[in-house]
């Protein structure tokens, strides 16, 4: 289904090569990834950004704003560079800021699939994936809703996100997932069964919140990059990128020197040394 071809890149589904290091898009939107950000402009300079430096994997989701997101990468990026690849999500609802609700009804479902279609200019979702399970609908008819558009042509891939190895063996059932969405970093290991079914499976493992939170980069792992020449961050994805030929980190911001700060993580080559002292300590 999938495979790797050198440290840096993923062949995602079979026919999707992208580069490890994507850039997740849910902070070019506004606080607490609801409505515009204050500077509009900033974020799709952002976006464009993010491809001239050689990113050609964006994670969004009709939630994110809602539809900010999508509705700023098509603005930002449209008519789209060949290789790029964007992945989106849906099945999480916003009835405000503060509440994510899942629905997956196939009627909503499918109606995720035709907007995000229409608001994103394409004819076809590289990787459409089911943002969360519902658990008052059954997984066959919300997968069985995916399935159908997939057959239809307007998803090449599905992906699923929040899901567990039993999930996915449920899933696997109804569809064919090349790629899996967790959260997971240093500090939060807690998919790591998810990660190695990914791995076994060929499978994309993208890990979400990949650097966490502030506490991630303070202490002993800020002593170790200050030791390397290297930021916190840095060196939290570094790790990422070391610990499996399958894992997509998708570290997202809305700062142009943050993204910067991320992509000189390519640059940043761990020992095994350094490797096993990182995770050591988490």
């Amino acid at each position: 289904m999938t495979k790797t071809l050198n440290s840096n890149q993923f062949v995602l589904g079979g026919d999707l090569k992208i580069n490890r290091l994507g850039f997740g898009a849910m902070r070019v939107t506004g606080p607490g990834v609801w409505d515009y950000p204050k500077d509009v402009k900033g974020a799709i300079n952002l976006l464009k950004k993010v491809v001239d430096m050689g990113v050609n994997f964006i994670d969004t989701a009709d939630s994110y704003g809602p539809e900010v997101s999508e509705n700023l990468i098509k603005e930002a990026l449209y008519p789209y560079p060949k290789d790029l690849v964007i992945a989106t999500k849906g099945g999480l609802t916003r009835p405000n800021a503060q509440r994510w609700e899942p629905v997956g009804r196939a009627e909503y479902i499918m109606q995720c699939v035709e907007i995000s279609l229409r608001r994103l200019k394409v004819d076809q979702i590289d990787l459409y994936q089911l943002h969360a399970i519902d658990p008052q609908v059954p997984l066959q008819e919300t997968l069985g809703a995916l399935k159908q558009m997939q057959k239809q042509g307007k998803i090449r891939h599905i992906g699923l996100s929040n899901f567990s190895v039993r999930e996915i063996e449920q899933a696997k059932e109804i569809i064919k997932p090349v790629s899996i969405q967790n959260l997971y970093n240093l500090a939060n290991r807690r998919s790591e069964d998810v990660l190695m079914y990914c791995e076994k499976h060929n499978m994309g493992f993208i890990p979400w919140y990949p650097i966490g939170d502030g506490q991630l980069v303070k202490g002993a792992i800020a002593k170790m990059a200050e030791k390397k020449g290297v930021t916190p961050a840095q060196l939290a994805l570094a790790w990422l990128l070391k610990r499996s030929p399958v894992m997509i980190p998708i570290p997202g911001t809305s700062s142009l020197d943050h993204f910067k700060e991320n992509m000189g993580t390519l640059q940043v080559e761990l020992t095994d040394t350094e490797f096993n002292e990182l995770e050591s300590l988490y």
